[in-house]
């Protein structure tokens, strides 16, 4: 990681302005007991960011920083034709079955919102697509988003994309969010600081939110 371009976010990231974004930290996707777990994976990537999503949840909370946890929520019905189709061209159409709502796979895992948090269940890669993710940042007054979560490759960066095109100023935690090929994690970070955002540490956003 100390080889990507991060910055010191300071005053850029003032907590009554920006929000502190948790995109998809859910048992399908990071727990070894989940659908990705179920296969072999190894989750210590989602679990060592996870560890640095708790600290900049508290460090969010003690400055007043609005939190925001994205959530993906399914049905069968509620596949896309292409999600399927994609699915099925790939040879892997069982995996359209992710975050399944009454599997225990759509929880959240390690992390859980707080009254007064948002919150937003999406069926896309992106929260802010087919949701009201947007509306609830305007009515806070929030035009900044401390982006963490999983996967780098999917959620997190068509999140951190749609909210640049939206014109919110987007900054990217590197060491909180993973993927579970590393050179897509560091493939995409490269690429959104090149086009969308800045990157950030964890000790970086906590030391902005502790000054």
């Amino acid at each position: 990681m100390s080889d990507l371009p991060h910055v010191e976010p300071g005053e850029m990231i003032a907590p009554g302005r920006t929000a502190l974004i948790v995109v998809d930290v859910q048992v399908d996707f990071a727990s070894p007991e989940g659908l990705i777990g179920g296969y072999g994976t190894d989750m210590s990537p989602a679990e060592t960011a996870i560890d640095r999503i708790e600290e900049l949840i508290a460090a969010a909370r003690k400055a007043g920083a609005t939190v925001g946890f994205m959530r993906v929520m399914t049905r069968p019905e509620t596949d896309s034709n292409a999600l399927k189709t994609w699915m099925a061209r790939r040879g892997t159409p069982d995996n359209a079955g992710i975050c399944r709502i009454g599997t225990g796979g759509e929880d959240y895992y390690r992390v859980s919102p707080e009254p007064g948090d948002i919150e937003v269940s999406k069926l896309a890669y992106s929260s802010f697509h087919g949701t009201d993710f947007e509306q609830q940042l305007r009515a806070r007054g929030i035009d900044t988003l401390v982006m963490t979560g999983l996967t780098t490759d999917c959620c997190v960066d068509s999140t951190t994309r749609d909210a640049f095109h939206r014109d919110f100023h987007t900054f990217v935690v590197s060491d909180a969010c993973a993927s579970f090929d590393e050179a897509l994690h560091t493939g995409t970070l490269n690429a959104l600081n090149q086009h969308t955002s800045l990157l950030v540490t964890t000790d970086a956003v906590v030391a902005a939110w502790s000054a």
